[in-house]
């Protein structure tokens, strides 16, 4: 079945991905900052079969992203599935004066994607096969900080490369989850009784779901029928309307934050 390297694979979506990959038969490279929760995953998976390869690195450092790019291009131990995972919610204000929150952001998730994408596609497009997921964010319909425009980048950026890619056998998409039950708006501080019920995503459903969309080459994966129709409305509708239910949902998380 090939190796799949996954970003930020040691927990939530992440951690999803590498666990159903594995089931699929993949042998893992797992990424992320924490030794000892890749090492944990690297048991977990192990116990079932798999080789698992660790990378312990920070990819809001170039340095660390580079040593990722030079796994990826190694054309002994070709990567058949890339997962650009890795990422976070940010709590710094777009005013602040302060923009190292911003600049660690955008490294992790924009530089990141784009090195390492760029680092396994030449490899892939020779092979004639090869699958390149980006984790992006219904957030990026909104109007929600850095946050949003982030994840705005993510989806133009992985439709722009599945037009590049186009007729390779190399299929890009991108993953555009809702509200998922992981530890990441724990994270971000984000409390989860500031979110509808409905709204909410397990993390297996999505990963599922996705895996089966990118089987089929499709470009956007929305795995949940709650978000389809939001979707559709977020994009049809006036950007002024957009802005007032953005504002909305950031007061609704500030008031929560604050109880």
């Amino acid at each position: 079945m090939g190796i799949a390297l996954v970003t930020g694979g040691t927990s939530g979506i992440g951690a999803e991905f590498a666990r159903q990959l594995a089931a699929r038969g993949h042998d893992l490279v797992l990424v992320a900052r924490d030794r000892a929760r890749l090492d944990a995953m690297a048991e977990e998976l192990g116990r079932d079969g798999r080789a698992v390869e660790i990378i312990q690195a920070d990819l809001s450092r170039a340095r660390d992203t580079e040593r990722v790019a030079k796994r990826l291009r190694d054309a002994n131990r070709p990567i058949e599935i890339l997962v650009n995972n890795a990422g976070y919610g940010l709590r710094t204000k777009l005013v602040e004066p302060d923009v190292a929150e911003h600049d660690d952001a955008y490294a992790v998730m924009v530089r990141a994607v784009w090195v390492l994408s760029a680092a396994v596609a030449p490899g892939m497009r020779a092979r004639g096969r090869g699958a390149i997921v980006n984790v992006g964010s219904i957030a990026s319909q909104l109007s929600m900080g850095a946050y949003s425009s982030i994840k705005a980048w993510v989806q133009t950026y992985t439709e722009s490369l599945a037009n590049e890619l186009r007729g390779t056998g190399v299929t890009v998409t991108v993953l555009m989850p809702g509200w998922v039950r992981t530890e990441f708006h724990d994270r971000a501080a984000i409390r989860r009784s500031s979110i509808p019920d409905a709204l909410w995503l397990d993390p297996d459903h999505l990963v599922r779901v996705c895996l089966s969309d990118v089987d089929r080459g499709r470009v956007v994966s929305m795995p949940s029928a709650r978000y389809r129709p939001l979707s559709w409305f977020l994009r049809h509708l006036p950007r002024s309307a957009v802005r007032a239910i953005s504002r909305r949902i950031s007061l609704s998380r500030s008031r929560a934050a604050s109880e």
